[in-house]
Order: C-alpha cells, then sequence, then structure tokens
C-alpha cells in the first residue's frame, strides 16, 4: 500500500502542469477561506497563525538548510524584511480586511490586476522598455478590475462609489506588486530556503499587528470551524503552494510557469460560486475576459521582472 502510494506522489511531483494547478487552485481558494473565516477569526489573528504555523513547519523542515544558506543571506536580512512586510504579512492582513466587505469573486477577479501592476512597477522602477501591445493590456486588464469595483457600471467611478473591500484589495496587490519587483534582487539560494527565510521573517513581523488588535479589544481567536479555516490557510495556500509553484518552475522554467498565474482569478470565481453561493454577474464574466485578454497582450513581451513573480504570499 505505502510504495504504490509512494510512486503515485512521486509520478504527481514530475508534472509541472499538475504542480502548477494545485498551487493556483489554492491560492485561489484562500480568497473563498477569507470569506468563511468572517464571524470565525479576526484577521490579524489569521496572519499572526498562518505565518506560525508555516513558520514551525519550515523550523522542522527546513532548518539544517536554512542554516548552511545563511551567510549567503544575512546581508540581505533588512531587504528580506521589507518584502515580507509588504508581500506576505502587509498582503495578507489587507486582503483579510477586505474580505469583510466585498465578495470572493470580487477578491479573486481583483488580483488579476497584478501582472499589471508588476509591469508598471518595472516601468517606474527599472525602467523596463514597455511596448505598445503591453501598454493596451495594462489598459484593459485595469478597466476589467475597474468593472469590478464598480459593480458593472463605470459612471460609479465618477461618483467615487466604490465598495471600500475592492479599493483594500487593490492596494494589497499593489503591496505583492512591489514584494515581487523585490524578487528581481533577492539573493541566489533555493527557492525554498528563501521562502523558508521569509516564512520565519514573517512569523515575527506578523506579531505586532495582532497585538494591536488584541488591544484594541478586535481580536476574535478561532471558533472549532475557525481553527479549521487557518490550518487550510496555513497548509495549502501558504505552504504547499508555494512547494509545488516551485517545483511547477524547476521542470519548466519561471516564464511558462508565470502564465498559470492567471487561474487564480477563474479559481477564486469559480470556488466561490461554488461553495459560498455568491452570485456571478454579467459584470464578473466580462471583467474576467478584460482582465485575461490585458494579460494576454501584456504577455505577447514579457517583461524579465514580471515573469519572476512567484505566485502569492
Amino acid at each position: 500500500m505505502i510504495q504504490p502510494l509512494s510512486r503515485l506522489l512521486r509520478s504527481a511531483y514530475d508534472r509541472p502542469v499538475l504542480m502548477l494547478m494545485l498551487a493556483t487552485l489554492a491560492w485561489g481558494g484562500n480568497s473563498v477561506a477569507g470569506k468563511m473565516a468572517i464571524g470565525e477569526v479576526s484577521p490579524m489573528v489569521i496572519v499572526f497563525l498562518r505565518w506560525a504555523i508555516v513558520g514551525s513547519i519550515v523550523l522542522v523542515t527546513m532548518r539544517k538548510g536554512i542554516a548552511q544558506h545563511w551567510p549567503q543571506m544575512r546581508p540581505y536580512f533588512p531587504h528580506l524584511t521589507l518584502m515580507s512586510l509588504f508581500g506576505f504579512v502587509g498582503f495578507n492582513m489587507l486582503f483579510y480586511i477586505a474580505a469583510h466587505s466585498t465578495s470572493a469573486v470580487n477578491l479573486g477577479i481583483i488580483q488579476g490586476a497584478m501582472p499589471a501592476l508588476v509591469l508598471v512597477g518595472a516601468m517606474i522602477a527599472f525602467g523596463t522598455r514597455v511596448a505598445a501591445l503591453q501598454v493596451a493590456g495594462i489598459f484593459v486588464t485595469m478597466t476589467g478590475v475597474a468593472l469590478v469595483a464598480a459593480k458593472g457600471d463605470l459612471s460609479n467611478l465618477a461618483a467615487l462609489e466604490i465598495n471600500l473591500g475592492d479599493g483594500i484589495m487593490l492596494i494589497a496587490c499593489v503591496f505583492y506588486a512591489g514584494y515581487t519587483l523585490a524578487l528581481r534582487n533577492r539573493p541566489l539560494v533555493p527557492g525554498a530556503i528563501f521562502f523558508g527565510v521569509m516564512a520565519l521573517i514573517s512569523s515575527a513581523a506578523s506579531i505586532p499587528p495582532v497585538i494591536y488588535e488584541v488591544m484594541a479589544g478586535d481580536a476574535l481567536w478561532p471558533t472549532p470551524k475557525g481553527w479549521l479555516i487557518v490550518l487550510f490557510i496555513a497548509i495549502f495556500p501558504s505552504f504547499l503552494s508555494q512547494i509545488f509553484f516551485m517545483r511547477g518552475v524547476e521542470l519548466i522554467g519561471p516564464a511558462r510557469a508565470g502564465i498559470f498565474i492567471n487561474l487564480v482569478p477563474i479559481f477564486g470565481a469559480i470556488l466561490a460560486v461554488l461553495i459560498l453561493s455568491e452570485p456571478f454577474h454579467l459584470y464578473h464574466a466580462l471583467a474576467l475576459g478584460l482582465v485575461f485578454t490585458g494579460i494576454w497582450l501584456s504577455e505577447r513581451r514579457k517583461a524579465p521582472e514580471a515573469a519572476s513573480a512567484s505566485g502569492e504570499g
């Protein structure tokens, strides 16, 4: 029984498409988990427990590798701390706060703006040249996001009638785009070791926000259902998805693997409809079409910086 299972797992680990689809499915499921957490566990507690659990797993499974590569990483510690604050802790804090005032469908679709935001950031930070198709892609993608934020009526934008949660989610995407751009200058160590160190830093960085939430009287420690949600978030979107995505990158390269990140909004929307029974309006379908058209246009000549994105924090 054990040997056939072991062979099956090894076979699955060597299939890049499977690895990448499982990773993006887990990231899509994070939107649903964020909505299900409402009333079961508060946002800062989720972030703290999420990274505390992942950090514990990292210490058990990667401590020797981290110790071996730490001399290479030590000079980058301030850089890594900022990356953790923006990409892992800050993004997730805003993500779970946004879940309180927008739908899981919206959370998923708005994440589709990340490639366009990375491209804009690469232009500003690194002077990356952008082709006309990429500019068109940015415009089309952001139109799709604006359509979601305006609930299908772009005139709402002029009246500033935008859902607070959608705006917070867009800021979270800006945070993660900054993290993605910073990957350009990350230490040259194995991806798993890099992620492990980032997870440990995030474990420490998530302590002040949860202390603030406790002192403000807003902390809600997990109910039994809340613990199941936290464990899902820690094990799947936070840990296994990173391992699966890095394996996919190892097998087929970052450029081809990066395309699969575009599945996150699709999986997020599908899961929200199937699990949460959230309504899926015509403007959601139009927005998804615009987002993916924009991404397709942008990737006709993909910027090197944009190709380095490693998925959700």
